[in-house]
């Protein structure tokens, strides 16, 4: 399904999928511990940090969990800043699993990114974006607005998967949230 590149990023070789991250697998974020284990397995190196190269909307949905909605350029929206990993097949899948792309939670798709500092655009980069199920419905929630950046600012309030109440399953509790009036 991913684009498969072969990329060393100056510390590995292995085949890779560029896997753009935006939100909890940034460093310094609660899903981060993925990443650094991937890392430490030799599944996963990081390229940098990089930015979207057209404008998309960044949201916070349910529980300050962020969301990159697949509606490129919409009013409102930014480029949005994250950190590039090379990550290989295995660890692709537990990228995937975290992110529910069989559950319909996001959606790996491809996206245009560059280095924050200049440079030639990366190719072949994929990135998890909300998904199209209710993409539209979260961008309306959001009054429209999104973020350049998930930060400590915005992440304030992110409660973790198992601090959540455990009486609705993610895509339900997306729904509650998308259909809810009250500002996030």
């Amino acid at each position: 399904m991913g684009i498969e590149v072969e990329i060393n990023c100056n510390r590995t070789s292995k085949t890779t999928t560029l896997i753009f991250t935006y939100g909890t697998l940034k460093r310094g974020f609660s899903n981060h511990v993925l990443m650094q284990d991937l890392i430490k397995s030799g599944d996963a190196v990081l390229c940098g940090v990089y930015r979207t190269v057209e404008h998309y909307p960044l949201v916070c949905g349910p529980y300050r969990v962020p969301f990159l909605l697949n509606l490129p350029d919409a009013a409102g929206s930014h480029r949005v800043t994250g950190e590039l990993y090379a990550v290989s097949a295995q660890g692709l899948s537990r990228l995937d699993e975290l992110e529910g792309t069989s559950r319909g939670h996001y959606e790996r798709l491809p996206i245009k990114v560059e280095p924050i500092n200049g440079g030639d655009a990366a190719f072949g980069v994929e990135a998890y974006y909300g998904h199209r199920s209710y993409a539209t419905e979260m961008w309306k929630r959001s009054g429209k607005r999104g973020y350049g950046v998930y930060g400590e600012k915005e992440a304030k309030g992110y409660v973790k998967r198992k601090d959540r109440p455990q009486n609705l399953n993610f895509l339900e509790q997306i729904n509650v949230f998308v259909s809810s009036c009250s500002d996030n």
